[in-house]
């Protein structure tokens, strides 16, 4: 007995979720990483079914009775659980059966953080290298682009007669379209003015200005949670980024082929003990897009934050770009999970007072 409690004093203070489990598969203990993992709590649950709290597949429970009866140990990789209160985790876990007892010590390692902190570090590192291309290219192309409209207007000046200045000033006009087109691939040039900044105030400007495009023809509803404080941002740049967005899911939705009402939903959540990349946040504010459209193409869903991606025949592929530049310099991320009738774009910016260069 003595040797068990001073086991279970061990287990309290892992950060690995540890659960012990008779050889019928019921609980004995459950450490706090455990509860809070599986969300339950330790004292309703001891002596019920481990597999009452989570589903994972029909040949799983097999494979922990064969452990018990053989006393093998055995370890499975990014296994995908669905909890009873239908959160989806990935985890690793490792079932070690206690030699001449009838217990089982499972250990599960929660891989969702990680696996999300990489997939972020890809991203930023990624938006970060397409930025100093496109700069470069920018530079490289505004440079004899300034040369060719200035040879037109010298030539235009030059010509004999007034019915040939048509040709050069089509050749104006399409310098002026590209160099457009390069100056909006930059973003916007001035730097962040940071000041105490309102995220509903935000989101009712979005929603006035996509309800004065669109009319009745969408929905738009708010989901905000009233307790998310003030934070330091630059408003103007947030409008930018989460108009660009809003404006992606209303033409998706005049677009589409609906048999239902075109709904656009903005939501806000405050998120704590949050991780942006590898920085952590006491608290983050989240800010999702929510349209109920067709959806974006599985092809192109990993790539939409890169330039020139995109899956409309009329887009330029540079509003989502730009919108993530902009959330950046706000030490912020955007993330995007879409499938036919629902695509969710989520917006997270820290709320501690911070000044991104």
């Amino acid at each position: 007995m003595t040797t068990d409690l001073q086991y279970q004093s061990i287990f309290e203070h892992l950060n690995v979720a540890v659960v012990v489990v008779d050889k019928h598969l019921r609980l004995l203990h459950v450490n706090p990483s455990a509860e809070a993992l599986l969300a339950v709590s330790r004292a309703s649950v001891i002596g019920s079914p481990f597999f009452h709290y989570f589903r994972e597949g029909d040949s799983v429970q097999d494979a922990f009775e064969q452990a018990v009866e053989e006393g093998n140990q055995f370890t499975k990789r990014k296994a995908q659980w669905q909890l009873h209160n239908g959160e989806k985790l990935t985890v690793d876990y490792t079932v070690t059966p206690i030699p001449d007892g009838d217990k089982m010590i499972i250990e599960i390692v929660a891989l969702d953080r990680l696996l999300r902190i990489s997939r972020e570090e890809a991203l930023i590192s990624s938006q970060e290298t397409t930025r100093n291309l496109v700069r470069s290219m920018a530079h490289e192309i505004k440079n004899p682009l300034g040369g060719i409209r200035g040879a037109a207007q010298l030539l235009a000046r030059e010509l004999p007669s007034q019915d040939l200045e048509e040709f050069t000033q089509i050749i104006i006009e399409e310098v002026d379209r590209l160099r457009n087109l390069v100056d909006r691939m930059l973003g916007p040039s001035q730097l962040p003015n940071f000041t105490g900044t309102n995220a509903h105030e935000i989101l009712e400007r979005i929603a006035t200005v996509i309800k004065a495009e669109c009319g009745d023809e969408i929905i738009i509803k708010r989901d905000y949670d009233p307790s998310i404080p003030d934070f330091t941002a630059d408003k103007e740049l947030l409008i930018q980024a989460l108009l660009n967005i809003c404006r992606n899911a209303m033409q998706a939705l005049q677009e589409g082929d609906l048999h239902e009402q075109s709904l656009i939903t903005l939501r806000t959540r405050v998120q704590r003990q949050f991780t942006i990349g590898r920085q952590h946040h006491n608290l983050v504010c989240r800010i999702d897009i929510e349209d109920n459209g067709p959806g974006i193409p599985k092809d192109i869903l990993a790539d939409i934050f890169y330039p020139m991606i995109t899956g409309r025949a009329e887009g330029t592929g540079l509003g989502l770009a730009i919108s993530q530049h902009l959330i950046q310099q706000h030490q912020g991320l955007i993330e995007c999970e879409s499938r036919p009738g629902q695509t969710i774009f989520s917006i997270y910016i820290p709320l501690e007072q911070h000044h991104a260069a």
